[in-house]
């Protein structure tokens, strides 16, 4: 006779001890970490990226308040004795080209670099760039398409008059100005280049408009085809593959820089340098940022005086 006993297998069951202590340390852990990151996340607020100021200009010549962005070199000191050379960009709103060309200036002026000064960049922002980087036009679809356009004139003189006193007052600037314009900042520039020379001691001109008024730029007589002509000026012309122009009357822009080029060339001055650059790979509207760094590269020659 059997007893009632159940004779199967025991089943031992054993506790994760060790492993459950583990993850309960891990997990404590990991807390600890997360509320020390939070905490320190709390206590640093993220803090702005300045990468410039943000001045005023109240003009009599344009009857308006001109915002300038300014972007100072790195050591920049008002209490110290260094001064700096100045870089005046057409098309300066921080929504335009301030930014990339602050880069471009920064990125040229690292000591490993070394190919520009260090230079203050004092962006000019718009308001009405047709006015204000078109002389008048005797065309009259450019009068119909552009009922502002023409008045230059005002605004070469406040560039003159109010713009370069105010920052030569405000800053610290030597007597190095340079100019940038593309497109119909490069015709402003262009214009001012045959007609108030002086006013810049280099032009990095991009892309200019030359259509405008059937080209009647090039034609225009200029002073510094005289000879001598007293004043150093650098001048850069770079243009892309651009094609024909927004005019009635046919213009390709390529042919209308290098007309500009060769007659800058007839020059008797010794102190004229021009430079063209073609940059077939770009075009209109991607070519400032290199064209830039090209002009940069040939403005300031490995070994020139910076």
């Amino acid at each position: 006779m059997r007893n009632n006993v159940n004779t199967g297998p025991l089943k031992t069951i054993r506790k994760p001890f060790l492993f459950t202590t583990f993850m309960k340390a891990a997990l404590s852990i990991f807390s600890l970490m997360f509320c020390i990151t939070l905490s320190f996340a709390q206590s640093s607020p993220p803090k702005p990226f300045v990468l410039g100021l943000i001045d005023e200009i109240a003009s009599e010549q344009l009857a308006e308040k001109r915002i300038l962005n300014i972007y100072l070199p790195e050591g920049y000191n008002k209490n110290d004795t260094i001064k700096y050379p100045v870089i005046y960009l057409l098309d300066g709103s921080a929504d335009e080209d301030f930014i990339h060309v602050v880069g471009l200036v920064q990125f040229n002026t690292f000591s490993w670099i070394n190919r520009i000064p260090k230079s203050i960049v004092v962006g000019i922002a718009n308001t009405d760039r047709r006015r204000d980087f078109t002389y008048p036009t005797s065309i009259d679809s450019d009068q119909k398409r552009n009922k502002t356009a023409g008045k230059s004139e005002r605004f070469i003189a406040f560039l003159e008059k109010e713009l370069q006193p105010y920052i030569e007052r405000t800053y610290k600037t030597t007597n190095s100005k340079t100019l940038i314009g593309q497109s119909l900042g490069g015709l402003l520039a262009t214009e001012i280049l045959l007609k108030k020379t002086t006013l810049f001691t280099k032009y990095i001109i991009i892309s200019p408009s030359l259509w405008w008024d059937n080209a009647s730029l090039l034609k225009l007589p200029s002073p510094l085809f005289e000879e001598p002509f007293p004043s150093k000026t650098d001048v850069y012309i770079g243009v892309g593959k651009e094609g024909l122009a927004p005019s009635d009357i046919p213009h390709v822009m390529e042919v209308d820089a290098n007309l500009l080029v060769e007659r800058l060339k007839t020059t008797k001055s010794k102190n004229i340098t021009v430079h063209f650059d073609y940059l077939p790979q770009e075009d209109h509207a991607t070519i400032t940022h290199q064209a830039i760094f090209n002009a940069f590269r040939l403005l300031y020659p490995s070994g020139s005086d910076k």
